[in-house]
C-alpha cells in the first residue's frame, strides 16, 4: 500500500526566531519513499539539516516575525501488515547488551526511574521476563491511564501520569518506558505518523507516540496507548523521551495558530 503523510503548521512569531524541527521521515524508511518529502515555508526561508545524537534528521531555519507556515508532503510504500508480534522474544541480560542500548536503561527528563522503580518491581517483577512482561506493562498502562486531549500537559512526567491516571499518547509512552527501564529492559521513545488504517477514523489526526523495546537482539514496537497491532507506522524520530524529539524547538516566543497532520492510504488505481 501507499501512504500519504504530511503536515501543515502555522506559527506567529513576535520577532525573528530560530527553529529546529524534527518532522522528517526517519532514514530507515528512505527506500520506501515514493514521492520525496516536499517541504515548503511561507514566507520562503532557507533551511539546512543535520543529524542529532540519536540519528534523527533535524531541520534548522529562521522564522521571520509575523505569521509563518511550514508544510510537508510525501508518499511512502508500506507492506500493509500489522505490527509484528514475537511472544517468544527474551530479555537480554544487562551485561550482554550492546553499548548503544545502555542509555535507554537510564532515567530521563520525563521517565523518573528512581520514583517508579519499586512500583515496577512490585507490579511486574514476578512475571516471566521477556515479551510477555513488556506486554503486561503495556496492558497495565493502557488500563491505568485515561486518554484525554483536554488534559494534555507538556510538563507531565511518567510519575505524574501514574498518579494522575490521565494523559495523551506521550504520557502512555513515558510511563511504559519508565517501567521497562526499571526492570532493566532497554526502551526508547518513538514519534511518528500513525493513520487510521484498519481502525475507526481518527479525527483530528496528530503525530503519535509509541515505544520500542530491545528484546532478543532487536528493537520491537509496542504501543501502550492503542495496545493493539497497527498498520502503517512511519517513524519520524527516536530518543530517550519526548524531550529528545520535540516537533519544533523554538529559540524564542511563538504562538501556534494552526496544526494539521495527515496519514492515510492512497486509493489504488483500477
Amino acid at each position: 500500500m501507499i501512504i500519504r503523510c504530511g503536515y501543515e503548521i502555522r506559527l506567529e512569531c513576535t520577532q525573528p526566531t530560530a527553529l529546529v524541527c524534527l518532522m522528517s521521515i526517519d532514514k530507515d524508511r528512505e527506500a520506501d519513499i515514493r514521492e520525496p518529502e516536499t517541504l515548503s515555508t511561507s514566507p520562503d526561508v532557507t533551511t539546512t539539516t543535520y543529524r542529532d545524537l540519536f540519528g534523527n534528521t533535524c531541520r534548522r531555519l529562521m522564522a521571520p516575525a509575523g505569521e509563518f507556515t511550514i508544510r510537508s508532503n510525501a508518499t511512502v510504500a508500506d507492506h500493509g501488515r500489522p505490527d509484528t508480534l514475537r511472544p517468544d522474544a527474551l530479555e537480554v541480560p544487562v551485561q550482554d547488551l550492546p553499548d548503544a542500548c545502555l542509555v535507554y536503561l537510564m532515567g530521563s527528563r520525563y521517565c523518573e526511574t528512581d520514583h517508579l522503580s519499586q512500583t515496577a518491581w512490585d507490579l511486574f517483577g514476578s512475571l516471566p521476563p521477556g515479551w510477555q512482561r513488556v506486554q503486561a506493562i503495556c496492558d497495565f498502562v493502557h488500563q491505568h491511564l485515561h486518554f484525554d486531549y483536554m488534559q494534555a500537559r507538556a510538563t507531565r512526567t511518567a510519575f505524574e501520569a501514574f498518579n494522575e491516571r490521565v494523559g495523551v499518547c506521550r504520557d502512555f509512552a513515558h510511563l511504559a518506558l519508565a517501567f521497562c527501564r526499571c526492570l532493566n529492559i532497554p526502551a526508547r521513545y518513538v514519534n511518528g505518523y500513525l493513520g487510521d488504517i484498519g481502525v475507526p477514523v481518527v479525527d483530528p489526526m496528530d503525530f503519535s507516540a509509541w515505544i520500542e523495546v530491545f528484546l532478543d537482539g532487536e528493537w520491537h514496537t509496542f504501543d501502550p496507548r492503542n495496545n493493539i497491532p497497527r498498520i502503517g507506522r512511519i517513524v519520524v524520530a527516536r530518543g530517550r523521551d519526548a524531550a529528545d524529539v520535540p516537533l519544533i524547538n523554538s529559540f524564542g516566543p511563538h504562538i501556534l495558530k494552526d496544526f494539521r497532520v495527515w496519514a492515510y492510504e492512497e486509493p489504488t488505481l483500477a
